[in-house]
């Protein structure tokens, strides 16, 4: 049996706080975390260098949280450990499966995490080790987002995945609008211009910059990380 050949030698993946919570509504759903980490553990014996960047949404959001009264920095602040909660879930349950994680986290905490240092992330993927990024970048106003493309961007990475709970790029919020059109590609200026709401302008401005590709897929679909990392064409690509 010829074993696959992945298209990408180092990915960063981002993975939404709501991706984690499934059908249940809020906080972790252990289903659907072991699933993403099945997927993972695929991806990472074809000997793949992952690096992934959690969002906290599914637990606490500071930006919501502050138009509702909460100081807009101690609201990001806190929406920060929150993803720290999420990626200790992910490295336990990849760790069960025989896949060396080490969660980094932009705060310090050296009680539950190493501190993020570029060159200690780049190292352990180079040895093979899958690293869970936290805390964003560390910074309020800064999505989850930002700090995705600007770890893709730090650590070498050959693509910037983003997994989603939708198909793509829509032209509108598909969940609300059923009329609402899939693109296939786009620029990173026609995301721009056009207000896309798939990562924030300074996300996608950083990309830009940088010529850092973007894949936007289903994660509820079993199997699309795998498709993207063999290279094939799943959900909507953002690029020069």
């Amino acid at each position: 049996m010829t074993t696959p050949v992945p298209a990408y030698r180092r990915i960063l993946l981002k993975l939404s706080g709501e991706a984690l919570m499934g059908e249940v509504g809020f906080g972790i759903d252990a289903l659907t975390v072991n699933r993403i980490a099945d997927e993972i553990r695929e991806i990472h014996a074809m000997g793949v260098q992952l690096a992934l960047v959690t969002g906290g949404g599914n637990i606490f959001r500071g930006l919501m949280a502050s138009q509702s009264g909460t100081d807009r920095v101690a609201g990001d602040h806190m929406g920060m450990l929150a993803t720290v909660i999420n990626s200790l879930a992910l490295q336990d349950a990849l760790e069960k499966r025989d896949v060396s994680t080490r969660v980094m986290s932009a705060i310090e905490m050296r009680a539950v995490a190493e501190p993020y240092i570029r060159r200690r992330a780049v190292r352990h993927l180079e040895k093979g080790r899958v690293i869970v990024i936290a805390a964003g970048t560390g910074n309020p106003y800064f999505t989850t987002d930002s700090a995705a493309a600007l770890r893709a961007m730090e650590v070498r990475a050959d693509i910037l995945l983003k997994a989603t709970r939708v198909d793509g790029i829509y032209s509108a919020d598909p969940e609300k609008d059923p009329k609402a059109i899939l693109y296939d590609r786009l620029t990173y200026r026609q995301v721009l211009e056009r207000g896309l709401k798939v990562m924030d302008t300074t996300a996608i401005s950083l990309c830009m910059d940088n010529n850092m590709q973007i894949v936007v897929f289903n994660l509820n679909r079993p199997g699309n990380i795998r498709r993207v990392v063999l290279g094939e064409h799943v959900g909507s690509t953002v690029g020069g």
